[in-house]
């Protein structure tokens, strides 16, 4: 009688090879996220630098610094992530902020 050899993997190695992607999925995700974090962060960075500009070149023209983000730029950065405002301004100097919002786990940033 002859014996016909399968071919394929067993339940353990099969098991093995979960519990292998189980611990890199572990430690790789909150590293990306992480990292997702960042880069979101440099991007209201990014857009409070341009909002500043955009401060300076107003104040050239006018003279004064404007009281309000929507007149001199967009109150959102691209991807939503934060809200930026003008918290002061005056004739000397202004002052800006960006304030994350509820989308996209930016929430505990200062």
């Amino acid at each position: 009688m002859m014996v016909k050899k399968t071919r394929g993997f067993t339940l353990i190695e099969l098991m093995m090879v979960l519990a292998v992607l189980s611990i890199i999925v572990a430690v790789g995700y909150p590293s990306y996220m992480e990292h997702v974090k960042k880069s979101r962060r440099a991007e209201g960075m990014g857009q409070l630098l341009e909002l500043a500009d955009r401060m300076e070149r107003a104040y050239s023209d006018l003279g004064t610094y404007p009281t309000s983000v929507s007149e001199v730029y967009v109150a959102t950065t691209d991807g939503g992530f934060y809200t930026l405002s003008v918290v002061s301004a005056n004739n000397v100097s202004f002052t800006v902020s960006a304030a994350p919002t509820s989308l996209g786990g930016q929430n505990d940033d200062k």
